[in-house]
């Protein structure tokens, strides 16, 4: 008797430890806050309800942001940053949950949110792209890889002419202005340039920028967008490409790209073609050399390009191909076809002097020749007689043209 009411106090134990908490009533958090702490990026916290019983068990909170798509987050503190646009508004939702419990009852929501940038409708800027590229730093002592950004963007259709641009970036915690700017044909801003900036080149985090404006005639609505890195990042080719033929065996070595990320975070795409043989060959590899077997009786052209491997950042763009390099050597003809050439060379002439010949007197009645000058410069000089008349008072002069060749070309005098 004794053990049957042992068992049957020790399940009701269990069954009221089981039971306690479905008995809890969970309460909202209470001050609930956005609070804006940089371009695109809030604070949200919030604070556990001070009516709410615990009675032995953990407390978390269930997350949602209201973006386009919801983003929801299980948490077990009371307070979470996050990057969003921040043009359009922002709100976001939060409930108490029981941590231990999957799935956990919850509390009702509570709410708030962030109005819209002020604005006319149609002002703000369109068409915002941005791209990164990585150089080597100038100065040993500071970084040795230094990020550029680029920016461009359209006016909106609804701004007016005189409406002027602005652009920042925030990358982390620190926020920079442009300094150097492109403009469209009514001088209004619409594309930047950071020779330099603080982004790091094997950055994780997003970057995010921001086109305001100002009009004397209209409020320009601020345009807000976050850039994922590995999707913008305009990665720079191998450089020191070189092919060599030995036989029929062709070696390509290369360098890794400029970039901050080391050698064994890059894959690798290598093309081989021969225009003449109209033959193309592509390999994929992760080192930095490829060696295949074609042949060697043509020329090769060999180009390479990167990419950053999924094992050190998210897929993102391929390089533009390396400038060609060319190994092998023409494919030179058989002797038989060089005979040929002067061959038919030979075959043509005598054709020709053939038909020269029998149509000669044809072309001698269709084209008579045309008579040269009965004589050259020497039938020009002229012998000058004096005769005198019978009366010794007249003279008279004659003037007559003697057909004789001169002597010698150098006693004429010009």
């Amino acid at each position: 008797m004794a053990p049957a009411l042992l068992i049957l106090l020790g399940a009701a134990a269990i069954l009221r430890a089981d039971g306690t908490p479905d008995d809890v009533s969970l309460l909202p958090p209470v001050n609930f806050t956005i609070k804006v702490t940089g371009l695109a990026q809030v604070l949200l916290s919030w604070k556990p309800n001070p009516d709410q019983e615990g009675r032995g068990v953990q407390l978390g909170y269930h997350l949602r942001v209201h973006t386009p798509q919801d983003d929801d987050f299980e948490l077990k503190y009371t307070g979470r940053r996050y990057e969003a646009a921040l043009h359009r508004g922002f709100s976001a939702s939060v409930r108490t949950i029981l941590w231990e419990r999957r799935p956990s009852p919850a509390s009702r929501w509570v709410s708030a949110e962030l109005s819209a940038l002020p604005g006319s409708p149609g002002t703000s800027a369109v068409n915002l792209t941005c791209a990164t590229n990585t150089a080597a730093g100038g100065h040993p002592d500071s970084r040795p890889y230094r990020v550029s950004l680029r920016c461009a963007w359209r006016a909106g259709e609804e701004a007016p002419a005189d409406t002027q641009y602005f652009l920042y970036y925030r990358y982390g915690s620190r926020t920079e202005a442009c300094r150097e700017y492109g403009q469209d044909a009514l001088k209004r801003n619409v594309a930047c340039w950071f020779p330099a900036t603080s982004i790091d080149g094997k950055g994780q985090d997003a970057l995010a920028v921001r086109v305001s404006g100002s009009s004397p005639r209209a409020a320009i609505r601020p345009y807000d967008r976050l850039f994922a890195l590995h999707e913008i990042d305009q990665v720079n080719p191998p450089g020191n490409v070189t092919a060599e033929m030995q036989g029929t065996r062709l070696s390509v070595r290369w360098e890794k790209p400029v970039s901050a990320f080391p050698g064994h975070c890059w894959d690798y795409e290598v093309k081989i073609y021969s225009r003449r043989r109209d033959y193309v060959q592509v390999e994929n590899t992760t080192a930095n050399k490829f060696n295949t077997t074609v042949s060697d009786t043509s020329r090769y052209c060999v180009v390479v390009r990167a990419a950053v491997s999924p094992t050190c950042r998210q897929q993102g763009l391929w390089s533009a191909w390396s400038q060609p390099v060319g190994t092998g050597q023409d494919e030179q003809k058989p002797w038989t076809e060089w005979l040929l050439i002067p061959l038919t060379a030979s075959l043509c002439a005598a054709f020709v002097c053939s038909l020269s010949r029998r149509t000669g007197h044809v072309c001698t009645k269709l084209f008579p020749p045309v008579p040269g000058p009965k004589s050259d410069i020497g039938d020009l000089v002229a012998t000058v007689n004096y005769e005198k008349g019978g009366s010794g008072e007249t003279e008279s002069e004659v003037i007559s043209y003697v057909d004789e060749e001169p002597e010698v070309l150098e006693d004429l005098v010009f």
